[in-house]
């Protein structure tokens, strides 16, 4: 089954949408492709009505809250994706996620919320080619508060 069909799985199973793809609010490309490189720059958890999931985890959020951010984070990453590709079939794989969760300085649980994101990779390319190298890690804050960033490096089919 093709990656995009996966994931409208996804989306039917779960009872989601993906948001439309997110412009830039700075001076930067919200995708860049180099040879067979797609580097993401960060993503925030957009939703379907453009506003932004908020709240620093472990104190306005919960992890629930934190992790649902992470997911949504990833499905402003895949509009990216299909917006900037044309399709989700040209990805070959998950390079490496760098995941940031806005979070207390007393919550430990990053790879738990930034999971959000990595099994939504995983169900639409598989658990060998969803699955990458990871790094999850708290901040202090984020832009505009919002709960969680994520930025992913792709390997892109020859």
């Amino acid at each position: 089954m093709s990656a995009d069909a996966l994931l409208q799985e996804f989306l039917t199973k779960h009872h989601l949408q993906l948001p439309p793809a997110p412009k830039a609010m700075g001076v930067y490309k919200p995708l860049v492709v180099v040879g067979n490189l797609a580097y993401v720059s960060g993503h925030g958890p957009l939703q379907t009505d453009g506003t932004l999931l908020l709240g620093r985890v472990g104190s306005e959020v919960d992890q629930d809250a934190g992790y649902i951010a992470a997911r949504q984070t990833g499905l402003a990453i895949l509009a990216t994706l299909q917006a900037g590709l044309g399709s989700l079939d040209k990805v070959k794989r998950v390079i490496k996620t760098l995941g940031m969760v806005n979070c207390t300085a007393e919550f430990k649980e990053h790879p738990q919320v930034i999971n959000g994101c990595s099994e939504l990779f995983a169900a639409v390319w598989g658990s060998d080619h969803g699955v990458g190298a990871r790094s999850a890690v708290g901040m202090g804050s984020l832009p505009g508060n919002i709960s969680v960033e994520i930025e992913v490096i792709f390997e892109l089919n020859a």
